[in-house]
């Protein structure tokens, strides 16, 4: 199904289970009698519901109204918050391509590659995908996939270094042996192509990265092939990212997702700090924990008490 008519069918179905809608109202907050107060177009309103339900967004659409901007209401009223970060995000490089390489290739894909980056105890994680080269850096589906901890990396060690297989598809020994018979009268590019089809993009990586020695060494080439170092920065500001990290602790927090300083008030989705590999992820966590919300304020109105409804160890034992 397309996406608007899956909308309308859902709010059909809502509104037949007795939901209301009220658009056009921003949620100001708690007045001083703990009422929540929005700004409509028939001016202030003032509700004193019997239990609450935020799923307020993230900070990465700025444009759609997911700002963020309601995370110093939650922190006055003493819940734990962390800060946004970009999550799914692009990468600018600490050194900017050339004006060659943007003017030719920004905005084609890089592919199939293998990435890797260098976890904190030294091992490597590799995902294979593909990239998009950007004016400034990379982005796209793998870029998105290891964000995480491109951005961590970044924070702890000032820079982060991806790691590109050019050649997933062959071994290291594979790549040299190749590059080690003769070519005889043929450029290093015919050969490269030649022998590995190694072409375009990819080749224009190369000559980007690495200097000419490199190229002229069958050894050095194959390993900078197999391995070859894009320094990234910073990661792009989270009005651009996909999704965004922080937001309400997860200490916050009790199992049911009803914020601890604040009985009665249930909290979903993205507003929570969590992230997730991909949007479709992204989505499905949303809805799981709107579920979860939704039972624990289910609870809290016939009981007064919220039993765990969502299973929280598993989420922090993901992040």
């Amino acid at each position: 199904m397309k996406a608007a008519p899956l909308l309308r069918a859902w709010l059909h179905r809502l509104r037949q289970s007795g939901v209301r809608f009220h658009a056009r109202h921003r949620w100001l907050g708690w007045n001083e009698e703990g009422a929540l107060q929005f700004d409509a177009p028939s001016g202030r309103v003032t509700v004193r519901p019997d239990a609450t339900v935020l799923a307020l967004g993230g900070a990465s659409w700025p444009q759609l109204g997911s700002n963020g901007q309601w995370l110093p209401t939650l922190a006055k009223r003493g819940v734990a918050t962390e800060p946004w970060r970009p999550a799914n995000c692009g990468f600018d490089l600490a050194t900017p391509w050339s004006t060659y390489l943007r003017e030719r290739f920004a905005g084609q894909p890089v592919k199939p590659v293998a990435a890797s980056v260098r976890l904190q105890d030294g091992t490597l994680f590799r995902q294979a995908g593909e990239f998009v080269l950007t004016d400034g850096g990379v982005e796209g589906s793998l870029i998105y996939a290891l964000s995480a901890l491109l951005r961590d990396q970044i924070e702890r060690e000032g820079q982060a270094t991806l790691w590109l297989d050019l050649l997933p598809q062959h071994t290291s020994s594979q790549v040299q042996a190749a590059l080690e018979r003769g070519r005889g009268a043929r450029s290093l590019a015919t050969h490269l192509k030649t022998t590995l089809k190694l072409q375009g993009l990819k080749l224009a990586l190369l000559h980007e990265v690495i200097d000419e020695q490199t190229l002229a060494a069958p050894a050095a080439l194959a390993q900078a092939i197999k391995a070859l170092p894009l320094v990234l920065a910073a990661p792009r500001p989270v009005a651009e990212a996909i999704s965004s990290a922080g937001g309400v602790a997860w200490a916050a927090l009790n199992e049911g997702l009803m914020l601890r300083e604040l009985p009665g008030v249930f909290c979903a989705g993205e507003m929570i700090d969590w992230e997730a590999p991909t949007g479709g992820y992204l989505l499905t966590g949303c809805f799981a924990s709107g579920r979860g919300a939704g039972l624990g304020a289910l609870q809290w109105l016939q009981h007064g008490v919220v039993a765990p409804t969502w299973p929280i160890n598993v989420v922090e034992s993901g992040r």
